[in-house]
Order: structure tokens, then C-alpha cells, then sequence
């Protein structure tokens, strides 16, 4: 088995068709889509128009979720960007997904952990806004009742490769399209991934087991950052021009 996880491409189309093309040039026809799809500032109508005409195995990113529920409330529950791009198809393409799935019966699939798609997984934050690698201890407690000898994660932005101590793996295959933000939950902090390059995961199972390999992208991110810098988001826009905020 292999096949590419991508996630968190936050309405970055042009990053998603450099991912893709890289994945096609890999010869690899199979992928999979961890979430939050079109959240932000840039391109969510033609992200959410290229991702429905691919049909991925996708799921739910808490930022779909949310989308989803804004849609719920009506045309006129939110002036923000993202929602007012996309039409009632759209939301419904993002409504069908689920928040976990087993892929091929043997990788499990998630957004932020199995229980909360709002969470991170195989990151800590700690009361001061430091991000750093989880113990291996919460990173497994997480694990729990999860069988699959591969689990997929996204939500942090930040790619991570992670082997529990039975064995398992957890694979975090970072941002397509937006390498740092600021947060504000569970105290206020920063993810900076330190590059502007696009990022998603090849994964590929051999009698050794799971061999994961993590790639960065470039693509015309400057366009990207002017973009968002455009549309009011100066964080984003440092961000997707450097890897950093600043």
C-alpha cells in the first residue's frame, strides 16, 4: 500500500497544485485528505471546486465543522470571506464528511485526535504559548482504542512522525497551505513551521513496515501572501511568505 496524506490546505490553491502535481510526478494515484479544507483568506470557491472534482478520501477539519454550522444558521450568519465564496454545494461537500474513518481497514484518520477535532495531537502547548512534541505518554493515551498499526493526524500544522512504543505510528503530514498562525486555545500561541513550502506526507507499508517520508513543496507562495496581507490577514500573509510570523 502507499499512498499521500495532505491536510490543512486552508483554501491555498495554488500550494494544493503543487502538491499535486509532486504527487502525480511520484506516480502515486491515492491520497488522502486530513481536513480543514478552505478556511481563510485566499481561495476557498476554486479549493473546494478542485478537491470535489478530485473526491478524495477526505474528512471533517474542525474549520469545516465550523463552516458547516455557520451554513446552518442561514445565507447571512457570517461576513467573513471563506463562507461568503462558497455556495450551498459546497457546504454540503464539506457536511458529508465524517470526522474519523478507517482507510483500507488497517489507517486510521483523524483531524486532531480521535475524540476532539480541535485539539493537538502529538503537540503540547505549554502556559507560556511554547509549542513543542507532546510526551510520549499523553501521545499515547490519545491511542487508546485505536487499533490501526498507522493513525493520521492533522490540526497543528506541523509535520511530525511519531512511533509508539507497541509499534504504532502517528503521522502528523503538516500544511499544504498555511505553515504558521497564531491561536488562541488553550492559551494564546504561535505555530511556525520555519519554511513557506508546502507539506504533505507519503506513506508506503513493506514487509518492515510503515515508511513515511515528509515533503516539502515550493510553489508560488509570495502570491499567496500577498493575497491574504490583502484581505486583512497580515499573520497569514507573513506566514505563507516566510514560515514564520513576524
Amino acid at each position: 500500500m502507499k499512498f499521500a496524506a495532505i491536510a490543512d490546505i486552508h483554501g491555498n490553491c495554488l500550494a494544493l497544485e503543487a502538491v499535486l502535481a509532486d504527487i502525480a510526478a511520484l506516480g502515486i494515484t491515492d491520497i488522502v485528505n486530513l481536513g480543514d479544507h478552505v478556511s481563510g483568506p485566499l481561495e476557498a470557491r476554486r479549493t473546494a471546486d478542485l478537491l470535489m472534482a478530485r473526491d478524495f478520501v477526505s474528512i471533517r477539519g474542525d474549520q469545516d465543522r465550523r463552516l458547516v454550522e455557520l451554513a446552518a444558521k442561514g445565507p447571512d450568519a457570517s461576513r467573513r470571506m471563506d463562507f461568503l465564496e462558497l455556495e450551498p454545494h459546497h457546504f454540503e461537500w464539506m457536511a458529508s464528511h465524517k470526522p474519523t474513518l478507517l482507510y483500507r481497514d488497517e489507517v486510521f484518520l483523524c483531524h486532531g485526535t480521535p475524540r476532539d477535532d480541535a485539539a493537538y495531537w502529538l503537540d503540547a502547548v505549554s502556559n507560556s504559548g511554547i509549542v513543542s512534541l507532546a510526551p510520549i505518554e499523553a501521545i499515547e493515551a490519545e491511542a487508546v482504542g485505536v487499533e490501526a498499526s498507522l493513525m493520521l493526524c492533522a490540526h497543528s500544522h506541523l509535520p511530525r512522525v511519531v512511533r509508539l512504543r507497541d509499534g504504532r505510528m502517528v503521522v502528523n503530514p503538516g500544511s499544504v497551505g498555511l505553515p504558521g498562525y497564531e491561536y488562541a486555545n488553550p492559551v494564546p500561541h504561535v505555530v511556525e513551521a520555519g519554511t513557506p513550502d508546502a507539506s504533505y506526507a507519503v506513506c508506503e507499508r513493506s514487509h518492515a513496515g510503515w515508511f513515511i517520508a515528509i515533503r516539502h513543496v515550493p510553489y508560488d507562495n509570495q502570491a499567496m501572501a500577498a493575497m491574504a496581507t490583502r484581505n486583512g490577514m497580515p499573520a497569514w500573509g507573513s506566514a505563507l511568505a516566510t514560515g514564520w510570523i513576524r
